[in-house]
């Protein structure tokens, strides 16, 4: 951007300017370039859009030799929610690859309208391309989210590979870009903002949010 030369232009060019302090202050160019070409965004579930915590609830029963009765609870981020309801709204398909079975991650799939979920993957790869095919994209056009090991194989591939906050540092190592939030507080709202914000659709996208 040039310097400031005419003051009856100084009001454009100083949102011209902030615009890009805005951008540069998100992320690398690279990230931004990366980021521009995204129309899928898949992730992992517990440590990413969970904070890692496994909470297996037992009931008590009537007997001592009686099987027991064990469930799972999930805890997810509202900001979060609302961010990977943005993403569908503007045109950005979603979708979640985890390696546990889980009916409360395929409910709030349902409630987010995420296009693709895949439970019980030990091995995501195949999961991965079988999004890819479905939503008609490239691998570049694809931002995938995770925090540790077995995510490393989809980050190597992605267009835009993302590791959580407080991911594992072999991840991190592999990836692109590292948020600043943390897993489920808020990891996937941030990702989908810097999506929307480096292809020039964030102020758009704003008012479609508002009660």
């Amino acid at each position: 951007m040039p310097p400031f030369r005419e003051r009856k232009c100084g009001a454009w060019i100083y949102h011209c300017c902030m615009s890009e302090i805005t951008l540069a202050s998100l992320a690398s160019p690279e990230v931004l370039a990366r980021a521009r070409k995204i129309k899928l965004f898949l992730m992992d579930v517990d440590g990413t859009l969970t904070d890692g915590g496994v909470c297996l609830i037992s009931a008590l029963t009537a007997g001592a030799n009686a099987p027991a009765t064990v469930t799972e609870m999930k805890v997810f981020n509202a900001q979060d929610g609302q961010g990977l309801s943005l993403a569908h709204t503007m045109g950005i398909q979603t979708g979640f690859i985890t390696g546990r079975h889980s009916p409360a991650v395929a409910q709030r799939a349902k409630e987010l309208k995420v296009e693709f979920v895949y439970l019980g993957q030990a091995k995501k790869t195949q999961a991965f391309e079988e999004c890819l095919a479905k939503a008609g994209v490239t691998e570049d056009e694809v931002a995938y989210m995770g925090d540790d090991l077995p995510d490393i194989p989809l980050a190597r591939r992605a267009g835009l590979a993302v590791c959580v906050a407080d991911g594992s540092p072999d991840l991190k190592a592999v990836c692109h870009y590292t948020t600043q939030r943390l897993a489920g507080r808020g990891a996937a709202r941030e990702v989908v903002e810097l999506i929307l914000k480096s292809q020039g659709r964030w102020e758009e996208a704003v008012p479609l949010a508002l009660a």
